[in-house]
């Protein structure tokens, strides 16, 4: 999965699966996280977000099945 390097005090890059419905996220502590059946509204609001570590903790984590990878 291709990611892009956001801009985040806690987040390196993002990915997106499309047809998968995966999201990853890289962590700047070098974690690897992917989230489960993330809609692309959900990807798109995240990527739009002023904030992707909010965002993430307030409408990803306990809301969408992950695996650290």
């Amino acid at each position: 999965m291709n990611r892009e390097t956001v801009s985040s005090s806690n987040i390196s890059e993002l990915g997106y699966d499309q047809e998968r419905r995966i999201l990853e996220v890289l962590f700047l502590n070098g974690s690897v996280y992917q989230y489960f059946d993330v809609s692309p509204q959900i990807y798109s609001e995240l990527r739009q977000a002023s904030s992707i570590g909010q965002y993430i903790n307030s409408n990803i984590k306990g809301n969408f099945r992950y695996a650290r990878v």
